[in-house]
């Protein structure tokens, strides 16, 4: 059973930052692929970022290039979202998503395999 679990969610100013975590157990991590979507109220669930099972290769969605970075630690069974610069309309729950193999990093929902509960992030003054 893959289990994925977000934390580090909050509320933030706009201008500041956050550090998501993702902690995965049950699968083969370090040949997974890892990936963080958002959805916000009334809307869709979106890509923000991918990163493949070595790490040594990232997708970031366009609004969030420059300011969100997304990492892995694949000894901890653990990827990170790093996000800065944060603005209003980052507004939402985060979630992260796991899929093999690990080197494809698609942008579609479906084409991921195992989701976490998400973390809300709230961006407001």
């Amino acid at each position: 059973q893959v289990q994925l679990v977000e934390s580090g969610g909050g509320l933030v100013q706009p201008g500041g930052s956050l550090r998501l975590s993702c902690a995965a157990s049950g699968s083969i991590f370090s040949a997974d692929a890892m990936g963080w979507f958002r959805q916000a109220p009334g809307k869709e669930r979106e890509f923000v970022a991918a990163i493949s099972w070595n790490g040594l290769k990232t997708h970031y969605a366009d609004s969030v290039k420059a300011r969100f970075t997304i990492s892995r630690h694949n000894n901890k069974n653990t990827i990170y979202l790093q996000i800065d610069s944060l603005k209003p309309e980052d507004t939402a729950v985060y979630y992260c998503a796991t899929r093999f193999p690990g080197h494809e990093l698609p942008t579609n929902v479906g084409d991921w395999h195992y989701w976490g509960q998400g973390t809300q992030v709230t961006v407001s003054s």
